[in-house]
């Protein structure tokens, strides 16, 4: 692939999924910052690419795409790497992984961080819906932990997939701002394959790269801290 692709992003947002996928990948592209301080995804100009207002947008010669675990696909699917191949018989187990990180765990993560958006403005409303998706969440880590044990190969491993570049970045903002600081509750100690996950993609090129053009300090997904990004804001 010779085409450079413009990737909508805001720094430590789900638009650093796909900056690592193509880094991975080795593809040329570009961004262009979506500042959210500004509310910019809801601009007239974002909404035309994204009528969702969310973050990210990747523009492509097949047009324009949204939805991460879309993305994803596309390229992985393009590419024809990242992923087991059709008739391959890890194929199932990682596309059913895949779209669980998309659909549950991503979405699990969204109704946390973002209650008013699902609830409305009462602060006693917000706390309930809160502790309902924490637990929905430990759930959530037992659940993947279990999951990825028993098909090793899906993450992990020595060639990657599309899921050592998901899963650790949901962790990192598991911790980052689902572990309250007054009742800490996610230590991923005390899940070693998905510790496993995370200390493989922190040793990558593409998490490195990734690490300068976003600010994510030196152990973004073992240890991970707010980030600090050369430009725009993470929240």
């Amino acid at each position: 692939m010779t085409e450079t692709f413009r990737l909508h992003y805001a720094p430590d947002n789900a638009s650093l999924i796909i900056r690592l996928a193509l880094e991975e990948l080795g593809l040329s592209y570009e961004t262009l910052l979506v500042d959210r301080r500004n509310k910019a995804q809801f601009s007239p100009a974002y909404l035309a690419l994204n009528p969702n207002g969310t973050i990210p947008v990747l523009e492509t010669s097949d047009g324009v795409l949204f939805e991460t675990a879309a993305i994803l696909m596309w390229l992985s699917e393009t590419t024809e790497k990242l992923a087991p191949p059709p008739g391959s018989p890890l194929r199932a187990p990682f596309l059913k992984w895949m779209f669980w990180c998309s659909n549950t765990f991503q979405i699990d993560l969204r109704h946390f961080f973002y209650p008013e958006k699902f609830i409305g403005d009462d602060p006693e409303h917000q706390a309930q819906l809160r502790k309902i998706f924490r637990q929905r969440l430990e759930q959530d880590l037992q659940i993947l932990e279990d999951g990825l044990t028993q098909t090793s190969d899906l993450a992990g491993a020595e060639t990657a997939t599309l899921l050592d570049i998901y899963v650790p970045c949901l962790l990192r903002w598991t911790k980052l701002y689902a572990d309250l600081p007054d009742h800490r509750w996610f230590d991923i100690n005390r899940y070693p394959t998905l510790l496993r996950i995370c200390t493989r993609a922190e040793a990558r090129a593409s998490t490195h790269a990734a690490q300068i053009a976003e600010g994510l300090g030196p152990t973004p997904f073992t240890n991970p801290a707010l980030a600090a990004p050369p430009e725009g804001s993470a929240t």
